[in-house]
Protein backbone atom coordinates (compact mmCIF):
# COMPACT_ATOMS: atom_id res chain seq x y z
CA UNK A 1 0.00 0.00 0.00
CA UNK A 2 0.81 3.71 -0.68
CA UNK A 3 2.16 5.11 2.67
CA UNK A 4 3.31 8.73 3.01
CA UNK A 5 4.99 10.72 5.29
CA UNK A 6 3.37 10.05 9.48
CA UNK A 7 2.14 6.83 8.45
CA UNK A 8 -1.11 8.27 6.73
CA UNK A 9 -1.87 5.76 3.29
CA UNK A 10 -3.09 7.52 -0.07
CA UNK A 11 -5.02 6.61 -2.78
CA UNK A 12 -2.66 7.11 -5.79
CA UNK A 13 -5.38 5.99 -8.40
CA UNK A 14 -7.50 7.28 -11.23
CA UNK A 15 -10.27 6.24 -13.60
CA UNK A 16 -7.36 7.02 -16.21
CA UNK A 17 -5.89 3.61 -14.33
CA UNK A 18 -8.32 1.57 -15.88
CA UNK A 19 -7.34 -1.85 -17.34
CA UNK A 20 -4.34 -1.09 -15.24
CA UNK A 21 -3.53 -4.32 -11.99
CA UNK A 22 -3.95 -1.95 -9.03
CA UNK A 23 -3.55 -3.07 -5.00
CA UNK A 24 -5.97 -1.40 -3.07
CA UNK A 25 -7.01 -1.33 0.57
CA UNK A 26 -10.57 -0.20 1.77
CA UNK A 27 -12.81 0.08 4.38
CA UNK A 28 -15.21 -2.87 5.27
CA UNK A 29 -18.48 -2.46 6.47
CA UNK A 30 -17.98 -4.55 9.08
CA UNK A 31 -17.00 -3.04 12.55
CA UNK A 32 -15.66 -5.78 14.45
CA UNK A 33 -12.68 -5.23 16.11
CA UNK A 34 -9.46 -5.98 13.52
CA UNK A 35 -11.88 -6.19 10.52
CA UNK A 36 -11.77 -2.58 9.87
CA UNK A 37 -9.57 -2.97 6.26
CA UNK A 38 -9.54 -5.37 3.75
CA UNK A 39 -7.01 -5.57 0.44
CA UNK A 40 -7.78 -6.27 -3.30
CA UNK A 41 -4.98 -6.94 -6.16
CA UNK A 42 -6.54 -7.29 -9.74
CA UNK A 43 -7.18 -5.55 -12.63
CA UNK A 44 -9.08 -2.09 -12.15
CA UNK A 45 -12.19 -2.86 -14.53
CA UNK A 46 -14.30 -0.09 -13.88
CA UNK A 47 -14.62 3.35 -12.07
CA UNK A 48 -18.34 4.36 -12.66
CA UNK A 49 -20.71 5.98 -10.59
CA UNK A 50 -18.70 6.31 -7.74
CA UNK A 51 -17.87 2.55 -7.43
CA UNK A 52 -14.34 0.67 -8.13
CA UNK A 53 -14.43 -2.96 -9.65
CA UNK A 54 -11.30 -4.92 -9.26
CA UNK A 55 -10.84 -8.23 -10.81
CA UNK A 56 -9.23 -10.37 -9.35
CA UNK A 57 -7.26 -13.22 -10.69
CA UNK A 58 -9.24 -15.75 -10.01
CA UNK A 59 -12.26 -13.96 -11.88
CA UNK A 60 -13.80 -12.71 -8.61
CA UNK A 61 -14.98 -9.32 -8.96
CA UNK A 62 -14.62 -6.83 -5.93
CA UNK A 63 -17.17 -3.48 -5.64
CA UNK A 64 -15.89 -0.85 -3.47
CA UNK A 65 -17.44 2.31 -3.26
CA UNK A 66 -14.73 5.06 -3.85
CA UNK A 67 -15.43 6.80 -0.25
CA UNK A 68 -14.64 3.56 1.39
CA UNK A 69 -10.82 3.81 0.04
CA UNK A 70 -8.28 4.39 2.28
CA UNK A 71 -5.13 3.54 0.04
CA UNK A 72 -4.61 2.47 -3.65
CA UNK A 73 -1.37 2.41 -6.33
CA UNK A 74 -1.00 1.04 -9.92
CA UNK A 75 0.77 -2.25 -9.65
CA UNK A 76 3.42 -4.26 -11.62
CA UNK A 77 2.03 -7.41 -13.76
CA UNK A 78 2.37 -10.12 -11.46
CA UNK A 79 6.22 -11.32 -11.67
CA UNK A 80 6.58 -15.03 -13.17
CA UNK A 81 6.23 -18.07 -11.49
CA UNK A 82 9.26 -19.60 -9.89
CA UNK A 83 7.82 -23.05 -10.64
CA UNK A 84 7.13 -24.41 -14.49
CA UNK A 85 8.19 -23.41 -17.68
CA UNK A 86 8.19 -19.32 -18.95
CA UNK A 87 5.12 -18.70 -20.70
CA UNK A 88 2.50 -16.51 -22.04
CA UNK A 89 -1.44 -16.16 -21.98
CA UNK A 90 -1.60 -15.82 -25.42
CA UNK A 91 0.90 -18.99 -26.57
CA UNK A 92 -0.94 -21.11 -24.22
CA UNK A 93 -4.38 -19.99 -24.92
CA UNK A 94 -3.32 -21.04 -28.80
CA UNK A 95 -2.13 -24.14 -27.91
CA UNK A 96 -4.81 -24.93 -26.08
CA UNK A 97 -6.96 -24.31 -29.21
CA UNK A 98 -5.26 -26.43 -31.37
CA UNK A 99 -5.67 -29.32 -28.83
CA UNK A 100 -9.03 -29.55 -28.99
CA UNK A 101 -10.60 -28.22 -31.95
CA UNK A 102 -14.39 -27.62 -33.22
CA UNK A 103 -16.06 -29.57 -36.46
CA UNK A 104 -16.85 -25.50 -37.53
CA UNK A 105 -15.13 -21.50 -37.00
CA UNK A 106 -15.48 -19.09 -38.58
CA UNK A 107 -13.61 -15.28 -37.16
CA UNK A 108 -15.79 -12.09 -35.72
CA UNK A 109 -13.53 -9.91 -35.91
CA UNK A 110 -10.40 -10.93 -34.08
CA UNK A 111 -12.71 -13.71 -32.48
CA UNK A 112 -13.45 -17.20 -33.42
CA UNK A 113 -16.85 -18.84 -33.30
CA UNK A 114 -16.16 -21.97 -33.04
CA UNK A 115 -18.94 -24.99 -32.85
CA UNK A 116 -18.86 -28.83 -32.54
CA UNK A 117 -22.80 -29.69 -32.15
CA UNK A 118 -22.44 -29.23 -28.68
CA UNK A 119 -19.66 -31.14 -27.59
CA UNK A 120 -18.03 -29.43 -24.67
CA UNK A 121 -18.15 -25.78 -24.27
CA UNK A 122 -14.40 -25.47 -24.83
CA UNK A 123 -15.46 -26.19 -28.72
CA UNK A 124 -18.66 -24.82 -28.57
CA UNK A 125 -17.67 -21.19 -27.54
CA UNK A 126 -16.55 -17.83 -28.71
CA UNK A 127 -12.59 -17.59 -28.21
CA UNK A 128 -11.45 -13.65 -28.05
CA UNK A 129 -8.20 -13.80 -29.62
CA UNK A 130 -8.05 -9.87 -30.32
CA UNK A 131 -10.46 -7.27 -31.17
CA UNK A 132 -14.17 -7.88 -32.28
CA UNK A 133 -13.71 -5.18 -35.09
CA UNK A 134 -17.37 -3.33 -33.55
CA UNK A 135 -18.51 -3.08 -30.05
CA UNK A 136 -18.67 -5.52 -27.48
CA UNK A 137 -22.39 -5.62 -27.48
CA UNK A 138 -22.72 -5.49 -31.18
CA UNK A 139 -20.46 -8.33 -31.65
CA UNK A 140 -22.19 -10.39 -28.58
CA UNK A 141 -25.24 -9.54 -30.52
CA UNK A 142 -23.91 -11.75 -33.87
CA UNK A 143 -22.22 -14.44 -31.31
CA UNK A 144 -25.67 -14.78 -29.59
CA UNK A 145 -27.61 -15.10 -33.33
CA UNK A 146 -24.52 -17.67 -34.75
CA UNK A 147 -25.23 -19.82 -32.57
CA UNK A 148 -28.72 -19.80 -32.07
CA UNK A 149 -28.60 -20.48 -36.36
CA UNK A 150 -27.18 -23.90 -34.98
CA UNK A 151 -29.32 -24.29 -31.95
CA UNK A 152 -26.65 -24.29 -29.75
CA UNK A 153 -26.19 -22.17 -26.61
CA UNK A 154 -24.02 -18.79 -26.84
CA UNK A 155 -20.66 -19.08 -24.89
CA UNK A 156 -17.79 -16.51 -24.87
CA UNK A 157 -14.64 -17.92 -22.95
CA UNK A 158 -12.29 -15.53 -21.68
CA UNK A 159 -9.42 -15.92 -19.15
CA UNK A 160 -8.02 -13.97 -16.37
CA UNK A 161 -4.69 -14.01 -14.29
CA UNK A 162 -1.98 -13.33 -16.55
CA UNK A 163 -0.71 -10.60 -18.24
CA UNK A 164 -2.41 -9.87 -21.34
CA UNK A 165 -5.76 -11.70 -20.32
CA UNK A 166 -9.35 -10.24 -20.43
CA UNK A 167 -10.30 -8.64 -17.33
CA UNK A 168 -11.42 -5.99 -19.31
CA UNK A 169 -13.55 -8.41 -21.59
CA UNK A 170 -14.84 -10.52 -18.37
CA UNK A 171 -16.13 -7.06 -16.92
CA UNK A 172 -18.13 -6.05 -20.51
CA UNK A 173 -20.05 -9.25 -20.03
CA UNK A 174 -21.23 -9.61 -16.87
CA UNK A 175 -22.13 -5.72 -17.81
CA UNK A 176 -24.10 -7.05 -20.66
CA UNK A 177 -25.74 -9.44 -18.93
CA UNK A 178 -23.35 -12.81 -19.59
CA UNK A 179 -22.91 -14.73 -16.37
CA UNK A 180 -19.95 -17.24 -15.63
CA UNK A 181 -21.28 -20.75 -15.34
CA UNK A 182 -18.02 -22.58 -14.69
CA UNK A 183 -14.65 -21.36 -14.12
CA UNK A 184 -11.44 -23.43 -14.82
CA UNK A 185 -7.58 -23.47 -14.19
CA UNK A 186 -4.64 -24.06 -16.67
CA UNK A 187 -2.20 -24.58 -14.62
CA UNK A 188 1.99 -26.21 -16.30
CA UNK A 189 4.22 -27.87 -15.48
CA UNK A 190 8.12 -29.19 -16.14
CA UNK A 191 7.49 -32.32 -18.62
CA UNK A 192 10.53 -33.86 -17.14
CA UNK A 193 9.62 -34.94 -13.55
CA UNK A 194 6.82 -36.13 -14.75
CA UNK A 195 7.66 -38.61 -17.26
CA UNK A 196 10.55 -39.43 -14.23
CA UNK A 197 7.95 -40.89 -12.52
CA UNK A 198 7.80 -44.62 -11.39
CA UNK A 199 5.63 -46.25 -13.81
CA UNK A 200 3.75 -48.12 -11.33
CA UNK A 201 2.29 -51.71 -11.87
CA UNK A 202 0.39 -50.91 -14.43
CA UNK A 203 0.83 -51.44 -18.11
CA UNK A 204 0.13 -48.60 -20.40
CA UNK A 205 -0.71 -48.84 -24.03
CA UNK A 206 -0.44 -46.03 -26.49
CA UNK A 207 -2.32 -45.46 -29.86
CA UNK A 208 -3.02 -42.91 -31.93
CA UNK A 209 -6.31 -44.60 -32.67
CA UNK A 210 -9.42 -43.60 -30.73
CA UNK A 211 -11.29 -46.56 -29.92
CA UNK A 212 -14.37 -47.87 -29.16
CA UNK A 213 -13.34 -49.06 -25.58
CA UNK A 214 -11.29 -45.82 -24.24
CA UNK A 215 -14.90 -43.75 -26.03
CA UNK A 216 -16.67 -45.98 -23.18
CA UNK A 217 -14.25 -45.16 -20.54
CA UNK A 218 -14.54 -41.51 -21.38
CA UNK A 219 -18.23 -40.85 -21.35
CA UNK A 220 -18.72 -37.15 -21.23
CA UNK A 221 -21.44 -37.67 -24.02
CA UNK A 222 -24.86 -39.19 -24.89
CA UNK A 223 -23.90 -40.29 -28.08
CA UNK A 224 -20.26 -40.88 -29.49
CA UNK A 225 -21.09 -38.72 -32.91
CA UNK A 226 -18.62 -37.36 -35.29
CA UNK A 227 -18.20 -34.13 -33.28
CA UNK A 228 -16.81 -36.15 -30.27
CA UNK A 229 -14.74 -38.33 -32.65
CA UNK A 230 -13.34 -35.09 -34.36
CA UNK A 231 -12.72 -33.01 -31.27
CA UNK A 232 -10.98 -35.91 -29.28
CA UNK A 233 -8.86 -36.61 -32.80
CA UNK A 234 -8.11 -33.09 -33.51
CA UNK A 235 -4.45 -31.59 -32.25
CA UNK A 236 -0.95 -31.62 -34.06
CA UNK A 237 -0.06 -34.68 -32.61
CA UNK A 238 -2.43 -36.77 -30.73
CA UNK A 239 -1.81 -39.68 -28.69
CA UNK A 240 -4.45 -42.16 -26.43
CA UNK A 241 -3.47 -43.90 -23.55
CA UNK A 242 -5.40 -47.00 -21.37
CA UNK A 243 -5.07 -49.09 -18.86
CA UNK A 244 -7.09 -52.47 -19.29
CA UNK A 245 -9.74 -53.34 -16.89
CA UNK A 246 -11.34 -56.49 -15.94
CA UNK A 247 -13.69 -55.97 -18.69
CA UNK A 248 -13.78 -54.36 -22.24
CA UNK A 249 -13.84 -51.08 -20.70
CA UNK A 250 -10.35 -49.59 -19.64
CA UNK A 251 -9.83 -49.27 -15.61
CA UNK A 252 -7.56 -45.81 -17.21
CA UNK A 253 -7.69 -43.45 -19.51
CA UNK A 254 -6.36 -40.25 -20.67
CA UNK A 255 -4.97 -37.88 -23.94
CA UNK A 256 -2.45 -36.13 -24.86
CA UNK A 257 -1.28 -33.90 -27.84
CA UNK A 258 2.21 -32.80 -28.18
CA UNK A 259 2.33 -29.47 -30.03
CA UNK A 260 5.91 -28.00 -30.37
CA UNK A 261 7.81 -27.44 -26.49
CA UNK A 262 4.02 -28.00 -25.46
CA UNK A 263 2.17 -31.41 -24.50
CA UNK A 264 -1.04 -30.86 -22.69
CA UNK A 265 -2.91 -33.76 -21.09
CA UNK A 266 -6.73 -34.21 -21.21
CA UNK A 267 -9.52 -36.72 -20.54
CA UNK A 268 -7.48 -38.59 -17.51
CA UNK A 269 -9.91 -40.38 -16.21
CA UNK A 270 -10.15 -43.58 -14.04
CA UNK A 271 -12.81 -46.13 -12.92
CA UNK A 272 -13.98 -45.39 -9.37
CA UNK A 273 -13.28 -48.95 -8.42
CA UNK A 274 -9.70 -48.72 -9.88
CA UNK A 275 -9.14 -44.96 -7.97
CA UNK A 276 -5.92 -44.38 -5.65
CA UNK A 277 -4.00 -47.22 -7.65
CA UNK A 278 -1.69 -44.43 -8.80
CA UNK A 279 -3.68 -45.47 -12.44
CA UNK A 280 -3.83 -41.44 -13.41
CA UNK A 281 -0.08 -41.15 -12.60
CA UNK A 282 1.08 -43.85 -14.66
CA UNK A 283 -1.17 -42.94 -17.56
CA UNK A 284 0.44 -39.45 -17.60
CA UNK A 285 3.96 -40.66 -17.00
CA UNK A 286 3.92 -42.86 -20.05
CA UNK A 287 2.04 -40.16 -22.16
CA UNK A 288 4.33 -37.90 -21.03
CA UNK A 289 7.78 -39.73 -22.06
CA UNK A 290 6.01 -40.03 -25.21
CA UNK A 291 5.76 -36.26 -25.47
CA UNK A 292 9.34 -35.86 -24.45
CA UNK A 293 10.30 -38.49 -27.59
CA UNK A 294 8.79 -35.74 -29.56
CA UNK A 295 11.03 -33.04 -28.59
CA UNK A 296 8.31 -31.25 -25.79
CA UNK A 297 9.64 -29.81 -22.65
CA UNK A 298 6.66 -28.01 -20.95
CA UNK A 299 3.02 -29.90 -19.86
CA UNK A 300 -0.23 -27.91 -19.59
CA UNK A 301 -3.80 -29.20 -18.43
CA UNK A 302 -7.06 -27.82 -17.66
CA UNK A 303 -9.35 -28.70 -14.86
CA UNK A 304 -12.25 -27.25 -13.74
CA UNK A 305 -11.85 -24.77 -10.39
CA UNK A 306 -14.45 -26.93 -7.99
CA UNK A 307 -12.44 -30.51 -8.61
CA UNK A 308 -11.20 -30.73 -5.60
CA UNK A 309 -9.51 -34.18 -6.08
CA UNK A 310 -7.87 -33.25 -9.60
CA UNK A 311 -6.26 -30.07 -8.08
CA UNK A 312 -4.71 -31.94 -5.41
CA UNK A 313 -3.43 -34.67 -7.86
CA UNK A 314 -1.88 -31.95 -10.16
CA UNK A 315 -0.58 -30.13 -7.56
CA UNK A 316 1.42 -32.90 -6.36
CA UNK A 317 2.40 -33.27 -9.86
CA UNK A 318 3.55 -29.75 -9.53
CA UNK A 319 1.57 -28.16 -12.13
CA UNK A 320 1.06 -24.71 -11.12
CA UNK A 321 -1.59 -22.58 -12.03
CA UNK A 322 -0.73 -19.81 -14.78
CA UNK A 323 -4.27 -18.62 -15.15
CA UNK A 324 -8.15 -18.87 -15.21
CA UNK A 325 -10.56 -18.94 -18.06
CA UNK A 326 -14.52 -18.97 -17.46
CA UNK A 327 -17.36 -19.88 -20.22
CA UNK A 328 -20.22 -16.96 -19.48
CA UNK A 329 -23.59 -17.58 -20.98
CA UNK A 330 -26.03 -14.67 -21.32
CA UNK A 331 -28.53 -14.81 -18.41
CA UNK A 332 -31.98 -15.57 -19.31
CA UNK A 333 -34.77 -13.16 -19.77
Amino acid sequence: MEIIGGGRLEVRLTRADVGKRVSVRYVTESAAPGERFSDAVGVLTSWDAGVLTITRKSGETVRIPELRLAAGKVVPAAPARRRGPAATFPELSRVAARAWQPVESEPLGGWILRAADGFTRRANSVLPEGDPGRPVAEALEAVRKWYADRGLPAYVQAATGAESAQELLCADLERLGWRREVTAELRIAALAPLADREPGPAEVRLSRTLDEPWLRRYQRFTEAGPAVRHVLSSGPSVWFASVAGTGEVPAAIGRCVVDGRWAGFMAVEVDPAHRRRGLATAVMAALARQALDEGASAAWLQVEADNDGARALYEGMDFAVHHHYHHYRQAEA
